[in-house]
């Protein structure tokens, strides 16, 4: 199968299915989030999946001109914020009432900071259809006393829907100019509509394959990010390239511990996928990587072992 041939996702989707074609929203319209969206317009075009039109939930700002981001989207079909210089497409619809933008879709893509869920999925709380289906694209999880929460259980608990993830060493801007890359969809259960996500987000150059272990997936794309400090370290304290290999291995086989520790279900074959060492390499490399940056402010504190200021972690 050609990385842009969808057509054994088909399998399970039912002809009856066809005849209702899904509505999306992609809540979240910064850099990622308008890639997401311009993804998935490009399907929509041409899916007998989908409704064409892919509304986007921008939260509202004004650009430098004295224009709404909004206004500027539906007009330019351009993200001049966030993603300049790259059309969306003309199926792509901005709006600011997260309400309006919601209404009538079946099928709702998360892409903002973890931080945001909590309050948007207060707003979204008996405003959604009950048969709608989720995705998150948010990486992060919710760490408490009583324990560890994931977005995509977050969301699903909130809104009493079906949440799946995809996860993936996605660069943004790097899948916005179209180099190829690939990203994991991690689902429980339902494999219908896992296969649905494969077709709403698969193109030419961002292939992308499906995985039944949810938290797997999604813990991933939470915990490389511990090792992106390490890595940061190896940097700011002038290792090489052998000392940041050995900190990305012990990093993956730590990160399959914690996983488990976790998550008993957790697969071992999900940290081989896109989902896991893919984007731990990818994030590790990529000096500017917030997470990399956050490992190189920390070398000062490494030499001159002043370990008792463990504080200024909060601060990063």
């Amino acid at each position: 199968m050609s990385f842009g041939d969808t057509s054994a996702f088909q399998d399970g989707i039912t002809t009856s299915s066809l005849n209702v074609k899904d509505r999306i929203t992609v809540i979240g319209s910064g850099n990622w989030g308008s890639v997401a969206a311009r993804l998935i317009a490009i399907n929509t075009r041409t899916s007998p999946l989908f409704h064409d039109e892919v509304r986007i939930w921008v939260f509202e700002e004004i650009l430098p001109s004295g224009e709404k981001l909004t206004n500027a989207i539906n007009k330019y079909k351009e993200n001049k914020k966030y993603l300049p210089g790259v059309n969306l497409g003309p199926n792509v619809v901005a709006d600011p009432d997260i309400r309006s933008a919601v209404k009538d879709a079946t099928m709702l893509v998360f892409v903002t900071p973890h931080q945001f869920i909590e309050g948007i999925c207060k707003d979204l709380k008996g405003k959604i259809k009950p048969s709608v289906k989720g995705i998150s694209l948010i990486k992060g999880m919710e760490v408490k006393e009583s324990g560890v929460t994931l977005i995509s259980n977050k969301i699903r608990k909130s809104l009493g829907i079906e949440c799946s993830v995809l996860m993936g060493a996605n660069i943004a801007n790097e899948i916005a100019e179209e180099m190829f890359s690939e990203a994991t969809v991690g689902y429980k259960g339902n494999k219908t509509i896992a296969q649905k996500w494969v077709q709403l987000f698969s193109t030419p150059y961002f292939s992308v394959t499906a995985v039944p272990d949810v938290e797997g997936v999604e813990i991933c794309g939470t915990l490389k990010n511990v090792v992106a400090i390490a890595a940061g370290l190896v940097d700011g304290l002038g290792m090489g390239s052998n000392t940041k290999a050995a900190i990305m291995r012990i990093g993956l086989k730590e990160m399959r511990y914690l996983a488990r520790l976790l998550f008993p279900t957790v697969n071992d074959t999900t940290f081989f996928e896109s989902c896991g060492v893919a984007d731990l390499i990818t994030t590790c490399r990529n000096s500017g990587n917030p997470c990399v940056d956050k490992g190189k402010r920390l070398v000062p504190f490494f030499k001159n072992k002043c370990f008792p200021q463990w504080p200024v972690q909060r601060q990063l």
